[in-house]
């Protein structure tokens, strides 16, 4: 826009923004962090609903892949489909993000424990923010992570591509996965699309045992 503006004659000259790194995508946090983290965290001294409360969202994080500030903590019991095992959000980052998200059988757990005897209302509620809801489990995190030795790139958010990168080498989906992952161009999902070495090995020898019969 602002390249056209300068096209334009409206603008002398577009101005030139320094981008911020993007973190989420060269570590994904995987089973094995996972295990470490909360296993960290329960060696932390924090209130068994703090340790709680890290646990959940760390999980549900790596088994649903959604946003987790403006998917997960905003999820609402009344958005939860127990029946066909999904949820919906109704709000996300672009208007692609409106979808459904399935539920794995270790998320539906998670789930059933923090609504039960609840129909409605926030998953996640917090008194302490003015939403109503939680909005950052950050300093939890960092904790948890330092006291496990893990690298400082490693944040929640990696666990959104860990996600992106499981369920595409398992269903070779393109379009399931960039449509429960809620993305609108297909290059932002074939990003988590990594190039197996075995599968090129297998290929070629299969190539080279043609040949030679």
């Amino acid at each position: 826009m602002l390249h056209k503006a300068e096209e334009w004659k409206l603008i002398f000259r577009a101005p030139k923004f320094r981008l911020v790194k993007e973190h989420g995508r060269s570590l994904p946090l995987d089973s094995a962090m996972e295990a470490k983290l909360i296993i960290a965290a329960a060696e932390c001294n924090w209130r068994s609903r703090s340790f709680e409360l890290f646990r959940d969202v760390v999980v549900l994080m790596r088994e649903t892949g959604m946003r987790n500030e403006r998917e997960l903590y905003r999820v609402c019991i009344e958005n939860i489909d127990w029946m066909s095992k999904s949820i919906f959000i109704p709000d996300s980052k672009t208007a692609s993000g409106r979808r459904k998200v399935p539920m794995s059988d270790r998320a539906m757990g998670i789930l059933s424990a923090r609504c039960a005897g609840r129909n409605e209302g926030w998953v996640f509620p917090s008194k302490r923010s003015r939403s109503g809801h939680l909005t950052t489990v950050g300093k939890l995190f960092r904790e948890a992570r330092d006291k496990a030795g893990l690298p400082k790139e490693l944040v929640l958010y990696c666990s959104r591509h860990d996600y992106g990168t499981r369920i595409l080498r398992e269903t070779g989906n393109l379009a399931a996965v960039m449509k429960t992952m809620g993305h609108k161009d297909v290059r932002t999902t074939m990003r988590y699309q990594h190039p197996e070495l075995d599968i090129v090995r297998d290929a070629l020898n299969a190539t080279q045992t043609m040949t030679i019969q």
